[in-house]
Formats: structure tokens, sequence, C-alpha cells
């Protein structure tokens, strides 16, 4: 299942979105409730999104979903507020960042799982800047945009540091069988 192409007004109106509700949550105010009717059929449709923050080029904050539970305009208005305010990685954003913040969205298609024979075939099956990758372990998992591609360029690098996000070891993937799952992205920032 493919997902719909967000066009050029979509994607600002969904930027829009997420810039006023981190203006807003650092003031402690409430959000405004977004009208969905005057919105395009796109944004009013479920869909499953990451907002992630950063000020010059160093990660800030990014938060999202992999499911498609909520109308894809309050997923980005609800993640934007959690990168900023609740990553428990970092600190909540104060209104000082503001100005230097800068908000990418990324719009997921539905994952699919991935069946491999091995390690190796793992590795062959994935496909390097364009896979988002999920890896689950019984309760246990963790999820890297295809955007990490970027900094972890090799599969095996790729995968080790997502077990370590997972809370396993680094090489749980070489030797044990994980459930894998792979989505795309459409992604666009400020």
């Amino acid at each position: 299942m493919t997902m719909d192409k967000l066009d050029n007004l979509e994607q600002t109106l969904l930027l829009g979105i997420a810039r006023e509700a981190l203006e807003i949550s650092v003031q402690s105010k409430p959000l405004p409730e977004i009208n969905l009717s005057q919105l395009p059929p796109n944004l009013q449709k479920p869909g499953a999104s990451f907002v992630t923050l950063t000020i010059q080029g160093d990660l800030r904050g990014c938060i999202g979903t992999l499911e498609a539970y909520q109308p894809l305009a309050l997923d980005v208005q609800t993640h934007a507020v959690d990168a900023g305010m609740h990553d428990p990685r970092f600190p909540a954003l104060r209104p000082s960042e503001l100005e230097t913040i800068q908000i990418e969205v990324s719009v997921l298609s539905p994952k699919t799982p991935l069946t491999f024979a091995g390690p190796q075939d793992l590795i062959n099956k994935l496909r390097v800047n364009l896979d988002g990758v999920v890896l689950q372990d019984g309760y246990r998992k963790a999820t890297f945009l295809p955007q990490v591609w970027e900094k972890l360029p090799h599969p095996e690098q790729f995968l080790s540091h997502l077990c370590l996000k997972m809370g396993a070891s680094a090489n749980l993937w070489q030797n044990k069988p994980l459930k894998v799952y792979t989505y795309q992205v459409q992604e666009f920032q400020e």
C-alpha cells in the first residue's frame, strides 16, 4: 500500500501546524482546536507521522507513531508538542530556542513485514536511504526513520544501533530471529 504524496500546500500547512503547536506549548497554553473541515482531504485522513526538531543540524527532539490512529493534521500537532516538550532524551524546549529550531515532518507509509532467511539476507533486503526499519523482539521494539541512514550508512551498523535503541545488545539481530518491518516516508522541512 502506498501513501498519497502531499503537495506543497499540504506540506506548508502541516509545518505551520507544527510550528504553532511548538510556540503555544512552550508558553504552557492550551493548543487551539484544528478545524479539520477547512483542511485538504489528505490532512483529514488518518496518518502516521514523526516530527523531528533540530538546532544547527543537531537532534533536539523526535517523536511520532508508526500507526495511523488520528487525522494527519492532529497527528503532526500532537507529535510536534511531544518532540518539543516530552522527548525523554532532552529537556523541554525553552522559548529562547524557538527561533533556532528547525522542524521536519515525516509522513509514514503503512509498515510491511520483511521476510528474510538469516542476518545476511536481512542486510541484502534493506534498501539504504529508502526504508525506515522497525525491529521487534517480543514486547521490545524500536525504529529508525530512513533519514538515519545518512548518519549510519552501513546496514550492519544501522541494525546494531537499532538493537541498542531497543535496549538489547548490538548484535541481537545476528543471533536471534527478530520481526522486521519496513516503511517509507515523505519528509519535508521548514
